[in-house]
């Protein structure tokens, strides 16, 4: 990767497949460079040199555009600080992934997924009345929605207790298994990492 000041490796040698439906956990220390592995997996950052291929596509072979297309079409994100639309409902904040799709449904579509979360009774309430745990459940409610191929998902129980936490976990992978997606999560949670197919260790940018 390169910034204002020149070339920062952060990364490297890192090479890995994942099947379809599977799931797997980046462990590793703070500042081993595990979140922006999942960055480069998403393409949101580009690399200084290496491919990452989803479901047969070359990221960095195709244009900033069609890269944020196929993410959108493909790619789920759930992170620690919910990254939630604090002007929108939760109803509102499920649908926009389905209307900037240009799906005609997206309305009911959304009230379907956050009733499957638990929220049915929350379509019309803003993130800011909601707990952490609620929150949570409808960032799940917008990642599963569009049926995504592969969730990346940065700590997802970070800002959370405990309890709520397991609780979120427990749906997350509930909808994995339902929807069939791949699953790459970023966790220091050993017992989190335990239950997923793999585990990824990444120390000062090597995989171990």
């Amino acid at each position: 990767m390169t910034d204002s000041t020149g070339t920062l490796q952060i990364l490297s040698g890192i090479d890995f497949a994942l099947d379809t439906r599977e799931t797997a956990a980046i462990v590793g220390a703070s500042g081993s460079g595990k979140s922006t592995l999942l960055t480069i997996i998403a393409g949101l950052d580009t690399p200084t040199s290496g491919t990452v291929r989803l479901a047969g596509t070359d990221l960095f072979a195709i244009s900033e555009d069609d890269r944020a297309a196929l993410r959108a079409r493909q790619v789920g994100f759930v992170f620690q600080s919910f990254q939630l639309m604090g002007n929108l409902t939760a109803l509102e904040n499920v649908m926009l992934p389905l209307e900037l799709a240009g799906r005609k449904d997206a309305r009911k579509a959304a009230s379907a997924m956050l009733e499957r979360v638990g929220l049915s009774q929350r379509l019309g309430h803003y993130p800011r009345v909601m707990s952490g745990g609620e929150q949570q459940r409808v960032a799940l409610a917008r990642a599963f929605v569009v049926h995504p191929a592969l969730l990346l998902a940065d700590e997802p129980t970070g800002s959370l207790d405990f309890a709520t936490g397991e609780k979120i976990m427990e749906l997350m992978f509930e909808l994995n298994r339902e929807q069939g997606t791949t699953l790459v999560l970023v966790t220091h949670d050993t017992g989190i990492a335990a239950r997923c197919d793999r585990r990824i260790t990444i120390e000062a940018g090597h995989l171990v």
